[in-house]
């Protein structure tokens, strides 16, 4: 038999980062503790800043019933001279049964201690205590708060808790506070508790009280009034997925207004605005005519008639906050860059200075460049802007703004650089340094500032390995699984061919001794996952010692497409045989086949359609030249049946050999294809 269940934690305000970033387990938390109790149930789960809110309408009255085996200890063990041992009392004691209550049962072919009996099956009231505390100290919001003489701590402290099982109250005393059947309505309306009966008569107070429980509903009913703005002003309002929810969980019932700032204010680089808008204040940005507009759109959680003081008071904090950063802009306009200054900004310990850092990213461009093609630059002035660009790149750290808006490094590095006469490619490089800086960040938009963003992140990785600051685990404080991310996308993205291991070998030198094959295993690691194919793949490619990032993605291309339409069995039986073959030739020797050694019709046949792949060759086509090599299957098999490839005589021995190991070799100027599992 189901019931409804409403259970309301309430609290003072909760923080909105947080809440968001544990909002994704609480359900699944809650979900848990429900079948550990045998109570399983459909349920939804609602949050406001003042309240967690757990509801269901089959909620069971009773915990499910379930049997419950128990198996102990051999009969040998049990028992000694008849009396039960230390081992066969401990077993009675976990059943909760007697000596003469246990069976015996079969298992693993010996006779052992056997209980099965009905677990008992309380009342969902009973357990609702221990279920809601199980369930507030699951809860993970990070920093936690202790009031009053208490020891235990929650996220904010809780003010109330209501707890109805249909319409019975259940008793709860949690952090000091003793469940009732009231709950609280907006802050504008009323601070007296309001009393409920149930379910609908919780949900209609609420919804008379002016509090949206669902966020789904305040998030439509502010993306509406945004719409209704749009519509009235004709202006474009930048919805901020993130601000979005962040809005939603800061507000019982959102109302979204419109407020207009001076437009001397628009001389300030967007970034700025935007930036002072969203992190510091909680508002969206608005554009009219795709250029940014003096307006910005707030969400008030007051019930207010009037807005007019509301937008004031915000209009009046966000002024004196454009204010200060106009200051700044002015400032840094007249002072310029300050690159020597780095010297005083310390990158990590044991890496020297941002100054240091600047420098070693312009050693490792220069190493990149010239593992690169020559036509991929025009000119030595295309070099020197590379150069230029990294030299300039952290020197708006140095800025007032950016100490005072650290988010926008970069950003205004980008705007003082086009203020200060640099060209558009120097200016965008140096915006564009910390691309791509998200899972789905858009990359540098053309190759200066790709090479820019390829040395900052790989001074990054190289310079932290060196002193065994190497990711582990979950932990990854410095980012590195995303700088790895990085090169490889930009590589592949803009088809950049160099030697991977040739580059961080070159690159090393900047650093104090340090072995590369971790960071190299590291990137690999990071390839796999980048490109979702089957390991092995990737495992047997780089078994070729092939190290270019590009090249390794064509391959992998070329074997998925081709092997998979591929019998798996016949790939493993007969291709991985030629490596197992060749164990002990030289592969790098001449490995010469001599015709006259060639009798068997079957050595003959294979040699001839090998001997017109090996004309042809792969003129880099890898799909074409693999499924050329797994055609050779059939003559593979037949070869292997009807020829001995160990003759007694050396001569046929070796120029059998040195035909298995010609394949073979071929085979890996794609991939080893002994390496591949499926």
């Amino acid at each position: 038999m189901t019931t409804s269940l409403l259970l309301e934690i309430g609290t003072e305000e909760l923080p909105a980062i947080p809440l968001l970033r544990e909002l994704p387990n609480i359900k699944n938390k809650f979900a848990k503790i429900l079948k550990d109790y045998r109570l399983d149930c459909d349920f939804e789960f609602f949050y406001t800043p003042r309240r967690l809110v757990l509801l269901s309408y089959t909620f069971p009255l009773m915990q499910k019933a379930e049997i419950l085996e128990f198996f102990g200890p051999p009969l040998e063990i049990a028992y000694k001279e008849d009396k039960p041992t230390q081992a066969a009392l401990g077993f009675f004691k976990k059943c909760g049964i007697t000596q003469e209550e246990v069976s015996t049962t079969l298992k693993g072919g010996k006779e052992i201690l056997y209980c099965k009996k009905e677990a008992p099956s309380k009342e969902a009231k009973e357990l609702l205590q221990c279920i809601t505390q199980e369930f507030l100290h699951s809860l993970d919001f990070g920093k936690t708060m202790r009031w009053g003489m208490l020891k235990e701590g929650f996220i904010r402290p809780i003010l109330w808790i209501l707890a109805l099982i249909d319409e019975t109250l259940i008793p709860l005393n949690l952090y000091g506070v003793e469940s009732s059947n009231a709950t609280f309505v907006h802050r504008s309306l009323s601070y007296q508790p309001q009393e409920v009966k149930n379910v609908k008569e919780y949900l209609a107070t609420l919804e008379n009280g002016k509090v949206l429980l669902n966020p789904k509903n305040r998030r439509s009913k502010i993306l509406e009034e945004i719409a209704q703005i749009e519509q009235m002003h004709q202006i474009k309002v930048e919805i901020d997925k993130t601000l979005l929810e962040e809005v939603v969980s800061i507000t019982e019932y959102p109302t979204a207004l419109l407020g207009q700032f001076s437009k001397h204010f628009l001389e300030l680089p967007p970034p700025c605005i935007i930036t002072s808008m969203k992190v510091h204040q909680r508002y969206f940005p608005t554009h009219k005519d795709n250029e940014l507009y003096n307006g910005f759109i707030m969400v008030s959680n007051s019930l207010s008639e009037d807005s007019t003081r509301i937008i004031e008071g915000n209009l009046k904090v966000l002024s004196a906050r454009l204010e200060d950063a106009l200051f700044f802009y002015h400032n840094d306009l007249k002072n310029g860059f300050k690159s020597s200054e780095l010297k005083n900004i310390t990158f990590v310990e044991g890496l020297g200075s941002m100054w240091d850092k600047t420098q070693r990213e312009r050693e490792i461009a220069k190493i990149l460049i010239a593992s690169l093609p020559k036509n991929l630059f025009k000119d030595t002035a295309d070099i020197e802007l590379i150069d230029i660009a990294i030299s300039l790149s952290k020197a708006d750290l140095m800025s007032e703004m950016v100490y005072e808006f650290t988010e926008l490094q970069g950003s205004m590095g980008y705007y003082y650089a086009k203020s200060l006469g640099y060209g558009e490619n120097i200016a965008l490089a140096i915006k564009e340094q910390y691309l791509p800086n998200a899972e789905e960040s858009s990359l540098p938009s053309n190759i200066y500032s790709a090479i820019v963003a390829l040395a900052y992140k790989l001074d990054n990785l190289l310079g932290l390995f060196s002193i065994h600051k190497i990711p582990s685990g979950s932990k990854d404080p410095f980012a590195l699984r995303r700088a790895a991310n990085g090169i490889l996308k930009i590589l592949l993205h803009f088809n950049l061919s160099v030697n991977l291991q040739e580059v961080l070998q070159a690159c090393s030198k900047l650093y104090q001794p340090f072995g590369i094959n971790p960071l190299e295993a590291f990137l690999y690691e990071r390839l796999e996952s980048l490109l979702s194919f089957n390991p092995s793949l990737l495992r047997a490619t780089l078994a070729t010692g092939e190290r270019d990032i590009v090249e390794i993605k064509r391959k992998l291309e070329a074997l998925n497409s081709t092997l998979n339409t591929q019998d798996k069995v016949l790939l493993t039986q007969t291709f991985k045989r030629l490596g197992n073959i060749t164990k002990e030739v030289a592969l790098d020797s001449k490995l010469e086949i001599k015709e006259e050694y060639l009798v068997a019709s079957e050595e003959i046949t294979l040699y001839k359609n090998f001997c017109q792949i090996e004309a042809r060759g792969y003129q880099g086509d890898y799909a074409n030249y693999l499924q050329e090599l797994l055609n050779l299957a059939p003559f593979l098999n037949r070869f292997f049946d009807k020829v001995l490839v160990n003759a007694p005589d050396e001569n046929f021995k070796n120029n059998r050999k040195h035909l298995i190991a010609r394949i073979y070799k071929a085979f890996l100027n794609i991939a080893d294809i002994k390496e591949i599992s499926f």
